[in-house]
């Protein structure tokens, strides 16, 4: 059994920055793929960034490309998020998930076996 542990979220102003960290309770092992996605209040869960665990090959929603960066440490089974130059609309819960490379899709939801709790991020204007 996989477990998934975020944390970093916080409260940040307008144009500045956070980094989120999504530790998993085991190996990370190169057939699967880290993502984050968020949820705003009243929203779906939407997809933010994929990173194959092999090959380092990333994948970013169109609204946080060039500010968000999706980045892994293998010694650490350890994946983040850094956010750059936050928006309010970038507000909501942010989510880690673990997909296997034969299933994936990384915008799809169905694709990630394992999810954390999520991590709260409040940007204020």
């Amino acid at each position: 059994h996989v477990e998934l542990a975020e944390s970093g979220g916080g409260l940040v102003q307008d144009g500045g920055s956070l980094r989120l960290t999504c530790t998993a309770s085991g190996r990370i092992y190169s057939t699967y793929a880290m993502a984050w996605f968020r949820q705003a209040p009243g929203k779906d869960r939407e997809f933010v960034a994929t990173l194959i665990w092999s090959g380092s090959k990333t994948y970013y929603a169109e609204a946080v490309k060039g500010r968000f960066t999706i980045s892994g440490d293998n010694a650490q089974n350890t994946v983040y998020l850094q956010m750059n130059n936050v928006k309010p609309e970038d507000t909501g819960v942010y989510f880690c998930a673990k997909a296997p490379l034969w299933q994936l899709n990384v915008e799809r939801e169905s694709s990630y076996e394992y999810w954390g709790q999520g991590t709260q991020v409040t940007v204020s204007s």
